[in-house]
C-alpha cells in the first residue's frame, strides 16, 4: 500500500514540476513516470525497513 500511494504521490509530483518548468503533454508525462518509479523504489525501501524492525 505505502508504494501504491508513493508512486501517485510522485507521478503527481512529477507532473506538477514538468508543468512549472512549461513543458509539454509528453514532457509532463515522461517526468510523472520517472517520479512515480523513483518515488515508488523510496516506498518499496520504506516497506523493507517497517517490515525488517516489527519482526
Amino acid at each position: 500500500m505505502i508504494v501504491f500511494i508513493a508512486a501517485l504521490i510522485g507521478a503527481a509530483y512529477g507532473a506538477f514540476a514538468a508543468r512549472r518548468k512549461g513543458g509539454k503533454g509528453w514532457d509532463v508525462a515522461h517526468y510523472a513516470a520517472a517520479y512515480g518509479i523513483a518515488f515508488s523504489l523510496v516506498g518499496v525501501l520504506a516497506t523493507i525497513i517497517i517490515t525488517r524492525t516489527m519482526v
